[in-house]
């Protein structure tokens, strides 16, 4: 499968947002991260490594209660290992432990903390990662419009909060191209894109396909299959029928299907679930490596092509 081509969502707001941000970066002390705790490699923009160079960032894996606590255990140890680099976990459960952002936030600029300076602190996110619940919370008031649909907040907005810390709220952005095809996929299925902006059928069927690998008995147990299948195709046949989901003549809809299996995974009804580990970003970042070097050796051909046709020309002229 690959809906590379479908999943591209860059509205205009967003190049805005970038534009800005890299505007404003060289003021800022710290940058928060906000992540969604279920796909921590595939809703890290890849711009925010770029644009902060050397800055301190504090990683925030959001939605915790909607993924794997071991899994989200292993994503915290791994991010730690970089230089600068601090993780937290939080769900919607541990409001009250949000103070840990600011203590850290002042952790990080020991020299600004310790003389009353303010510390300028960003916040960054993909969109519908919860980033605008969390400043809600780190903010102890409505100051963020909140929405359960990609790309809410559209300007930036300065916050005051507590312990000195001003903190520079930006809109959710992905970047111009999702080059690796399973996080397309990944950020299809946890509601980081816009449901009109891929095929849910082809959505659903890969997060199935990774769910009988990974989840087994949580998909057994959620649409009461005895019996595992062994394809996506299959799982949609059975769990359809299990939950009477037929067209005429007794066929299974598996669009519905589809919708479903993505929409409960998304709410969590299914369990608490990681859809990559950082064993996985490894080896997809070597394989999108590779192809980034296929891509150039060919566009040096395409060139040398265009040079020596150039030539051909020249010669035939004289």
């Amino acid at each position: 499968m690959d809906t590379r081509a479908n999943i591209q969502w860059f509205p205009g707001h967003m190049n805005k947002a970038r534009n800005e941000v890299k505007e404003i970066m060289p003021q800022m002390d710290v940058i928060i991260e906000v992540l969604d705790a279920r796909i921590p490699y595939s809703s890290e923009n890849p711009m925010v490594a770029t644009l902060r160079g050397d800055k301190p960032v504090i990683k925030i894996l959001n939605k915790a209660d909607l993924a794997d606590p071991e899994m989200t255990q292993a994503w915290m140890d791994y991010f730690e290992q970089e230089d600068g680099v601090k993780a937290l976990a939080f769900d919607d459960n541990k409001a009250a432990d949000v103070h840990r952002i600011i203590e850290l936030c002042k952790k990080l600029m020991p020299n600004k903390a310790e003389s009353g300076r303010q510390i300028k602190a960003m916040i960054l996110g993909i969109p519908n990662v919860g980033k605008s619940t969390l400043i809600n919370t780190l903010a102890g008031r409505a100051v963020a419009r909140t929405g359960n649909e990609p790309a809410v907040t559209k300007s930036q907005q300065l916050i005051k909060l507590d312990g000195g810390i001003m903190l520079y709220d930006t809109p959710g952005m992905l970047w111009p191209k999702v080059e690796n095809a399973n996080s397309g996929y990944r950020l299809a299925a946890t509601g980081g894109i816009r449901d009109t902006a891929f095929d849910f059928d082809d959505v659903a069927g890969y997060t199935a396909e990774y769910l009988l690998q990974a989840y087994p008995e949580l998909l057994k147990e959620r649409y009461k299959i005895e019996q595992l299948p062994k394809t996506d195709g299959e799982f949609f046949e059975i769990a359809g029928r299990n939950r009477g989901l037929l067209k005429k003549g007794g066929v299974v809809d598996i669009y519905r299907m589809s919708e479903i299996l993505v929409n409960e995974l998304r709410s969590g009804t299914i369990g608490r679930i990681s859809l990559e580990t950082p064993t996985m970003r490894e080896a997809e970042e070597a394989v999108v490596a590779e192809q980034r070097i296929a891509l150039e050796e060919k566009r040096v051909a395409k060139e040398e092509e265009k040079r020596l046709r150039r030539l051909k020309t020249r010669k035939n002229r004289k």
